[in-house]
């Protein structure tokens, strides 16, 4: 019983910081900061911070997928084990693949618009990524709850 509310627990951080961060934190900063770029700073701050937190839930929760649940079908544990696979897949392909990018077109200083478009096609990618983790944590959320 201790370990099945530990994992709630788990998965409860791991998608209220997703929500948190980027559907309320990365966009007050937008709307109340004058200065654009000290709000992408703090913003990618803030993303870092909860990408580290990601892999951390979501290593957590596949020891806890492989400790506390005897009583699931196999069935059960292979689908919540493929959301998590698919929510880390999420946080490295945007911070390890698509963060590194755009920071290198934010360091040119995004004045031609060849590297400012590009900044944007790569920020749409990211954002799209990001939303699927998002309805991913939602599932997730449902499948450990069942």
């Amino acid at each position: 019983m201790l370990l099945a509310r530990l994992r709630l627990l788990v998965a409860v951080v791991w998608a209220g910081s997703l929500w948190t961060v980027g559907y309320l934190v990365a966009p007050t900063l937008f709307a109340t900061l004058s200065d654009r770029s000290l709000a992408g700073t703090i913003a990618g701050s803030m993303f870092h911070v909860q990408a580290m937190a990601s892999l951390v839930c979501g290593l957590l929760l596949m020891l806890l997928l492989w400790l506390a649940t005897p009583e699931w079908r196999s069935v059960r544990r292979r689908k919540v084990l493929a959301i998590i696979a698919a929510m880390l897949l999420c946080t490295v392909a945007v911070h390890f693949g698509l963060q590194p990018m755009m920071a290198e077109l934010r360091a040119t200083g995004l004045v031609e618009e060849a590297v400012k478009s590009r900044f944007g096609l790569l920020h749409g990618v990211s954002s799209v990524i990001y939303l699927v983790e998002s309805f991913l944590a939602v599932w997730l959320l449902i499948s450990v709850t069942d």
